[in-house]
């Protein structure tokens, strides 16, 4: 029998990463490597969600200030400074990596401060040139953002640069209509930048429902966000003021910062994996089966790396799953269907299931939805509307999908979504009683459908 360095070595210590680590080695007992070339925690915690939802709370004081001077509040001028919240912001991130590096040594884990890539299907070489051989390898490499080959493309920055700004832009523009774009011309826009969004498709959040991408877009134009669709930039030129953008609708407009998000990249460039038979997708991702297993018996991989769903906390399920499947004798597939999400756009939106226009190509349905100014931001006189929208089964009655476009939407879906997955019907969410008074007791009082299809 052959001696492994190691039962499993991982490539990559993001989210999925470090869970298949930390349970492999600590719930199952398995002798376990991971090598991470970057920061521990991965684009999640450092350069991600994590961060990304601090500045989103940050870029929401402005509008509360405005609602506490409605309600009685003395509310004195208020200014932002960056700097100190940046200051602040890389002090958690760094607070937050030590917890990450801590599990793992705390579970037995290995860590090698360095990049890996493979030799062949049971080695793996560091930087260093050292090498090492496991019995298993787990690549969970995460992706990147990426900016299109243009004149000028060099002037933009990502969703990388953003937590890191030397100081906060006058104009911005924002290239991209998916949730990182639209979240971040939230953000900027909260924070007293004046925001541009340029999309090339017809509406942003291509993929959600249409009518409650369209909803969200309607008040992101009403906070000032000019919204452009139908435009992508054919290049940039650094000027004396700042980046000239030339459009593709003719226009020609400068502003102080270029980001964009307009889609991520698997990291799979450079890994090794050419030759050793693991299969890649035209979109340059790993191609696993529902066990995370590559074509490679010994190689697999979990997280945006397989370009399945890129969210966190799926990585985090197929990671834990692959370590049950491997170290634990539990065969365990994750199930990639009915994942709700969230949208931190303001106002957030949170979504599970089929959205209208799916579900009605898959079977007849029945549509309910209602829009209303909520309580809190009506009585402060803001102009505010939220949207709640239920799809259905006309045959099974169950609730095909769940659209809340609404403040704390993320919160609501995921409540939402645990009935939604056990199967709840119409009349189950009929027969719960409201929480009054609350935005989301409209999911339970809807009677009467909008519409058929």
């Amino acid at each position: 029998m052959t001696a492994f360095d190691y039962d499993l070595f991982v490539i990559g210590g993001g989210s999925g990463g470090v869970r298949a680590a930390r349970i492999a080695a600590a719930d199952w007992g398995a002798n376990v490597a991971l090598a991470e070339e970057s920061r521990m925690g991965g684009t999640c915690v450092i350069r991600g969600c994590v961060p990304k939802k601090l500045m989103v709370f940050a870029s929401g004081f402005p509008a509360a200030f405005a609602d506490a001077r409605a309600y009685g509040w003395q509310v004195g001028p208020a200014a932002f400074d960056w700097t100190a919240f940046r200051t602040r912001l890389e002090a958690e991130l760094d607070r937050l990596e030590a917890a990450y590096r801590s599990t793992l040594i705390k579970a037995g884990v290995t860590i090698h401060d360095s990049r890996a890539t493979l030799l062949d299907a049971h080695r793996v070489q560091l930087a260093d040139g050292r090498a090492f051989t496991a019995k298993h390898i787990l690549i969970a490499t995460g992706g990147r953002p990426f900016v299109p080959d243009i004149p000028g493309a060099a002037l933009a920055v990502t969703s990388n640069e953003m937590f890191h700004l030397p100081a906060l832009p006058k104009r911005a523009l924002i290239v991209g209509g998916g949730y990182i774009a639209s979240e971040f011309a939230c953000i900027l826009n909260g924070l007293g930048v004046e925001v541009s969004q340029f999309y090339r498709g017809a509406q942003i959040l291509r993929g959600f429902d249409d009518e409650a991408r369209g909803h969200v877009a309607t008040a992101m134009q009403a906070a000032g966000i000019r919204i452009h669709c139908g435009t992508d930039v054919m290049r940039l030129e650094k000027t004396a003021g700042g980046i000239r953008a030339v459009a593709t609708d003719g226009s020609e407009r400068e502003f102080d910062l270029v980001m964009y998000a307009t889609g991520r990249k698997p990291n799979t460039e450079g890994l090794g994996l050419e030759g050793l038979g693991v299969e890649i997708g035209r979109k340059d991702e790993i191609v696993v089966d529902r066990f995370s297993q590559t074509a490679v018996p010994s190689i697999f991989a979990v997280g945006d790396v397989t370009g399945r769903i890129n969210l966190t906390p799926v990585a985090i399920r197929e990671g834990h799953a692959f370590a049950d499947t491997v170290f634990g004798g539990i065969p365990t597939a994750f199930d990639h269907e009915l994942v709700a999400s969230a949208v931190f756009t303001q106002p957030e939106m949170g979504s599970i299931g089929l959205g209208e226009e799916a579900a009605r190509t898959q079977e007849p349905i029945e549509v309910y939805a209602t829009a209303f100014r909520p309580m809190k931001t009506a009585f402060a006189g803001q102009p505010d509307r939220v949207l709640m929208k239920l799809i259905v089964s006309q045959a099974t009655r169950k609730v095909l999908g769940c659209h809340i476009v609404a403040p704390d939407a993320g919160e609501m879906i995921q409540l939402a979504a645990i009935a939604i997955r056990m199967g709840a019907t119409k009349e189950d969410f009929d027969r719960t009683c409201a929480v009054h008074p609350t935005m989301a007791e409209e999911l339970v009082t809807m009677r009467k459908p909008t519409r058929t299809a």
